[in-house]
């Protein structure tokens, strides 16, 4: 009879189950067929860089390993991964709502009785044992969806978690490459600035000499040793970045400030670049970047809990069930005659508090419009982003060409005034002015080269290169 009972209470539940609320229908993207700053678009053969590891591109093994041990240890990335551990568990739990849940209880009592309560009647007679056990189930029927919206959201919020976590990825390593570029690039600036101090410094002792001589006057040596001193100072604070640039890494690895990282305290020259990158459409972006689709699961999940509040406008039926035994002797527990059961169909009523469900229903709705807002404002930041990454790569390139060419006259001029000097073609400022202007052309070059491959790697973050779509294993799970 009971098996009778339940299979009718799951024949109706299949039958007349029904799922309320908006089914999610994922926004349209904006209608954007190119980049207008991707020069790619014009190249009969780009480069598809953006579909490897990005870092490994540049051939450097310092940087890649930096990223490797980023990628193990680095603190924001375990805090990502335990979310997304959390938001994995919750649905787990979420998908037990569907079955019974399960309980059992055993109890033994000895209870006595006042002559009060029993006037007339012995002690023994006032004496009452009594022992108990079973098992009950109570199950949800699941007739208007609130369950199924609820696993619905929950998979959903772990999908974006897991987007949360590969977006975590993506910034990780492009902080590291870029970090670990100004690096270098400060490594540069301070060899140039140490090495226009010291040739500084021979101008200024041939000066001297000269002076004291009577060649030159004291004017021109002041005049040389301001200058000298001017570079110098640069040295202090070049270093202080440095030093600023390497605890920074350091803390992106997953290790204390101070900690001295192999390969950093060595200058190495910058990577060469690509000369062009395909960044694809608009579309590809939009599919591939972690935190458009962490936005867009979280808009799916905000749909989702609009059902479940929406549930609440109709009767929530439950059915239990206990199979048990009860006996005044513990030995005559599971004799013939102590059993016991109980089927139950509940009904809860808090339905009627129409006023308060309609109240969650709109906060629900409120909730949807903002994180649809959230997406779309997201898609529009991608773009933006991205766009900005092209433009500045392709004009950091033709700055730094300019600046190369910069550097380059500046050293043979100042070559060239120091001959003419030499010869008494000219006078002292003239070659102290040559030596200040090619100190500030090489200087702006190794700063304009930095640009030029932080725009790169940018420019990879911004299309979020090298990182495969991450599903996570329960939301490939059946449904």
């Amino acid at each position: 009879m009971v098996i009778r009972t339940l299979t009718v209470a799951v024949a109706s539940v299949l039958l007349a189950a029904c799922t309320v609320g908006p089914d999610y229908v994922r926004p349209n993207l904006p209608a954007v067929d190119q980049f207008s700053n991707n020069p790619s678009q014009q190249a009969a053969q780009a480069t598809p860089a953006v579909d490897m590891e990005f870092w490994r591109s540049f051939g450097d093994p310092v940087l890649e390993k930096l990223v490797d041990e980023a990628l193990l240890s680095n603190h924001d990335l375990r805090i990502a991964l335990a979310h997304y551990e959390q938001a994995n568990a919750l649905l787990r739990n979420s998908k037990y709502d569907r079955l019974p849940t399960l309980g059992a209880s055993a109890e033994a009592s000895d209870a006595r009785s006042s002559s009060d309560q029993l006037p007339g009647v012995d002690r023994p007679g006032r004496d009452n044992d009594q022992y108990s056990a079973g098992i009950s189930a109570l199950w949800e029927l699941d007739f208007f969806g609130r369950i199924r919206r609820g696993i619905e959201a929950q998979r959903a919020e772990t999908e974006a978690s897991a987007a949360d976590l590969a977006a975590a990825q993506v910034v990780l390593v492009g902080d590291v490459a870029e970090t670990y570029f100004r690096l270098r690039g400060l490594q540069e600036q301070l060899r140039i600035a140490q090495q226009n101090a010291d040739n500084q410094a021979q101008t200024l002792r041939l000066i001297g000499l000269r002076s004291s001589a009577g060649l030159s006057s004291t004017f021109e040596v002041d005049r040389a040793s301001t200058q000298l001193e001017n570079t110098r100072s640069r040295v202090p604070a070049l270093q202080s970045a440095i030093a600023v640039a390497t605890h920074r890494i350091a803390v992106l690895v997953g290790k204390t400030p101070e900690t001295v990282l192999d390969g950093l305290d060595s200058a190495t020259p910058l990577p060469s670049l690509p000369e062009t990158i395909a960044a694809g459409t608009p579309a590809d972006l939009l599919r591939r970047r972690p935190d458009v689709t962490a936005a867009e699961r979280r808009l799916g999940a905000a749909t989702a809990r609009i059902g479940v509040a929406t549930a609440d406008l109709f009767p929530r039926f439950t059915l239990g069930g206990l199979i048990g035994t009860q006996a005044l002797d513990a030995g005559a527990l599971f004799e013939r005659d102590s059993e016991t059961r109980l089927i139950s169909l509940g009904i809860d009523g808090s339905f009627l508090n129409v006023g308060r469900v309609r109240s969650r229903i709109a906060a629900a709705n409120a909730a949807t419009a903002a994180d649809l807002a959230a997406y779309e404002q997201t898609v529009l930041l991608a773009l933006e982003e991205t766009e900005n990454a092209l433009v500045r790569v392709s004009r950091s390139a033709e700055e730094n060409a300019h600046l190369e060419r910069a550097a380059a006259a500046g050293a043979r001029a100042t070559a060239t005034a120091r001959l003419r000097y030499d010869n008494g073609a000219i006078d002292v400022l003239d070659v102290l002015e040559a030596e200040r202007a090619s100190l500030q052309a090489e200087d702006e070059f190794a700063q304009g080269r930095v640009r030029n491959t932080v725009a790169v790697v940018s420019l990879y973050k911004a299309l979020a290169g090298g990182w495969p779509q991450y599903v996570p294993k329960e939301s490939t799970a059946s449904r």
